[in-house]
């Protein structure tokens, strides 16, 4: 699993300032009824980025390509819909950093392999002045130090460490882990009386 470890994000940083950002604002329920997630980030913030008439941080030209995304307190809230991370990734992000993250928007983000990593409200605000005066200076996410750094300022993260240690450990995709567990769990299942040639 060593080559699904999420240790260290590195790239440009892109700023989303407010607080309570649900995710029928990250992904309009509209969208809800695709049968695949391959065009969900084309609709990610798509109402809000309307109403702005290209003043939204994902229509600045500043932050284009940049793949993590800084937010506010309680990012993520309201309904447990998967689709707002899977269209922030399909849209480009690997990472979150913020004040605090709804817990199922986190634990979806994490299933996805993308670190949910929050600082202090001073730090976060240091983070964000510094990232949009200097969106084009690396912006990294430790995840092994647990600190975040950008433009020679170092921040300690905060991450729940269950999920930490999914990531570091590259066991994030439950899906993986139990296929590269298939010979444990068919020697597992040879043993057991009841599905190997058990009578009453």
């Amino acid at each position: 699993m060593s080559e699904m470890a999420r240790k260290r994000i590195e790239g440009r940083g892109c700023v989303l300032r407010g607080d309570d950002i649900d995710t029928d604002r990250i992904v309009p329920a509209r969208f809800l009824r695709c049968i695949s997630f391959d065009d969900a980030g084309e609709h990610a913030f798509e109402d809000d980025r309307e109403q702005a008439k290209g003043d939204h941080p994902f229509d600045d030209e500043r932050y284009q390509g940049a793949n993590i995304l800084i937010v506010g307190q309680n990012f993520g809230c309201g309904s447990s819909r998967e689709h707002a991370p899977q269209a922030l990734m399909r849209f480009g992000f690997d990472a979150f950093v913020g004040g605090s993250f709804a817990e199922i928007f986190l634990g979806n983000c994490t299933a996805l392999g993308l670190p949910c990593v929050t600082l202090p409200p001073d730090g976060l605000a240091v983070l964000m002045d510094s990232v949009t005066v200097a969106p084009d200076e690396p912006l990294v996410v430790d995840l092994e130090a647990r600190e975040v750094r950008h433009r020679g300022n170092r921040w300690a993260l905060a991450i729940p460490d269950g999920a930490r240690d999914q990531l570091l450990e590259g066991t994030w995709n439950a899906t993986a882990v139990l296929l590269g567990a298939g010979d444990a769990i068919e020697a597992t299942a040879a043993r057991l009386p009841y599905l190997s040639g058990f009578r009453a």
